[in-house]
């Protein structure tokens, strides 16, 4: 029965805190590897996370601490990977258990450098996890209105569905709505594009652009999300769905954005190390930049946001000519 099934979540960022807040709405007891000794023990004192959602009280009961990735993975059958995709290579080399017979969702919104592949290609080829033990659970859902109790949609992926339905019944609450799909590489490509269209949104608000401009620059990200995605995973899909265009919204547009933060201070004339350490969070369409840019000039598609984003972070060009020269590409 599933609902003897034993759920971990690795990470200890604001999304997975926000999922271990999802799932001990329906589980006795969730598993939770947190790197941080100090996060780690100010939750066992404190009830919550000092770093993150600080707000979001949890019951010690119901959780199964550790900062042992092994003892986390050991104990569940699901895992739920929720940290930045720039420190996955770096916490699963401290593995001495194996990930046989596991089932690996990917909450991850990033691309892994080290092997240049979305986060369910890196344990497939790495680890060689089936497919259909993989999954990916993708927004739009911003962890901050997760700890605030506001409606979100989440859409759960995986090639086999009845292991999506599983996830799906576990995080599902009064203010959390999922869907299940079959688009595992699609949604899980969606969700490292929409975060370099957002570093873009953001340097477009930093170099004082308007509201008219940021509609058309959403318009044409979509477009080009689709054009990437079809290249790399044909298959029929609809790219308005809450998985692509919803969360490519969001992103885009919240407050509550980092890769926008980040955008909006390169923009502003910060340098890329500068507003890095300023904002002390991972921006993940930092790194998704560098690794769509590569994969496009293998494909051949045309991509002129993820271009002009690639040549601001990692060409040193200046933001305001380099979008100048956008906006006469967009319509």
């Amino acid at each position: 029965m599933d609902k003897d099934l034993k759920f971990a979540v690795i990470g200890g960022g604001s999304w997975a805190t926000a999922i271990v807040k999802m799932l001990t709405e329906n589980l006795p007891q969730v598993g939770w590897y947190m790197r941080s000794v100090y996060a780690l023990e100010h939750l066992k004192r404190q009830q919550h996370n000092p770093n993150y959602l600080s707000s979001v009280e949890f019951k010690l009961d119901q959780l199964k601490l550790t900062n042992d990735i092994n003892e986390a993975v050991a104990y569940a059958d699901y895992l739920i990977f929720a940290i930045p995709s720039a420190f996955l290579h770096t916490e699963l080399q401290k593995l001495t258990v194996s990930l046989e017979g596991k089932v690996i969702f990917s909450a991850i919104k990033g691309i892994v450098p080290e092997s240049g592949l979305i986060v369910g290609e890196h344990f497939h080829d790495k680890y060689q996890i089936p497919f259909d033990d993989i999954g990916v659970i993708t927004g739009p859902c911003h962890a901050e209105e997760v700890a605030l109790e506001r409606l979100s949609y989440l859409t759960i992926a995986s090639n086999d569905e009845e292991k999506a339905k599983i996830v799906a019944k576990n995080l599902s609450s009064e203010y959390i709505k999922c869907k299940v799909s079959d688009d595992i590489i699609g949604t899980e490509y969606a969700a490292v594009l929409k975060n370099i269209y957002s570093v873009a949104a953001g340097i477009a608000h930093g170099l004082g652009y308007g509201d008219n401009f940021q509609s058309v620059l959403m318009s044409n990200a979509i477009r080009e999300m689709k054009r990437f995605i079809k290249k790399v995973h044909k298959m029929k899909r609809n790219i308005n769905d809450s998985a692509y265009l919803g969360d490519l919204l969001v992103t885009g547009y919240s407050i509550f954005s980092r890769n926008r933060m980040f955008g909006n201070m390169i923009g502003k004339g910060y340098t890329v190390k500068s507003a890095q350490m300023e904002m002390n969070m991972v921006a993940e369409g930092y790194y998704a930049a560098k690794t769509a840019y590569e994969l496009d000039a293998n494909k051949n598609t045309r991509t002129p946001i993820i271009d002009a984003v690639h040549g601001i972070l990692y060409e040193n060009k200046n933001p305001k000519k380099v979008f100048k020269k956008l906006a006469e590409k967009l319509d």
